[in-house]
């Protein structure tokens, strides 16, 4: 198997933390051609996305249904509960996460340099994170991880996209994601003492740091 990544991407970081949790020896490697668009690479995934799994000639797009994936592929050290009502609580984890957590994060992105911004997008993209951020700080569970004391995909997902809120929103002007959520301040907290958060985190870190060299 190989996994196509990565190490900045947020959504390729979610399935890395998978593949370390798990103890899965699976190759990671860039996108060949250097880019996501390259040809060589849209062969491959002709969307034009991070992450990708190459399983045996197969390839599974999508960061969840990789996660997924592997969880059923192996199930050894599980990311998954057993009920399926607690299943349901991580998947309406992730499910928040992809579509709701995520989209005004990145909506922020292309609003980092102050002398190009489009203030009015960047506010109402920074209130719709901040309106998300209020909305998961109910959902967390108090009991150490996201849907409780067991640490599950939903932590996986989570996490790479919490490290952007945190980094990111300070350079907007706007208040830190901590603040009024000690839920999420507590969950960020005990998710890092996890050494598959902390390694992948570690090397979100990293690319984040280059990328800011070079701009």
């Amino acid at each position: 198997m190989k996994l196509y990544n990565t190490n900045l991407s947020n959504f390729a970081t979610k399935s890395r933390i998978v593949l370390y949790d798990k103890g899965l020896h699976i190759e990671i490697v860039s996108p060949p051609g250097g880019d996501l668009k390259s040809a060589e690479y849209l062969k491959i995934n002709p969307l034009g996305k991070i992450p990708a799994l190459d399983t045996d000639g197969m390839i599974v797009a999508e960061s969840e249904v990789i996660n997924e994936y592997l969880e059923d592929k192996f199930p050894e050290k599980p990311l998954l509960p057993s009920s399926p009502e607690d299943r349901a609580v991580v998947r309406t984890f992730t499910r928040f996460h992809d579509l709701y957590l995520e989209p005004p994060l990145r909506a922020l992105f292309g609003q980092m340099n102050p002398k190009t911004r489009d203030e009015k997008l960047a506010n109402e993209k920074l209130a719709d994170l901040n309106g998300r951020l209020d909305y998961l700080e109910k959902m967390l569970s108090d009991k150490g991880f996201a849907a409780g004391p067991e640490f599950t995909l939903a932590d996986c997902a989570l996490a790479p996209t919490i490290f952007f809120a945190v980094n990111l929103m300070p350079a907007f002007g706007a208040k830190p994601a901590f603040e009024g959520r000690p839920k999420l301040h507590a969950w960020w907290n005990h998710v890092q003492t996890r050494p598959s958060v902390k390694k992948a985190l570690g090397e979100q870190q990293e690319a984040l740091a280059a990328m800011s060299k070079r701009s």
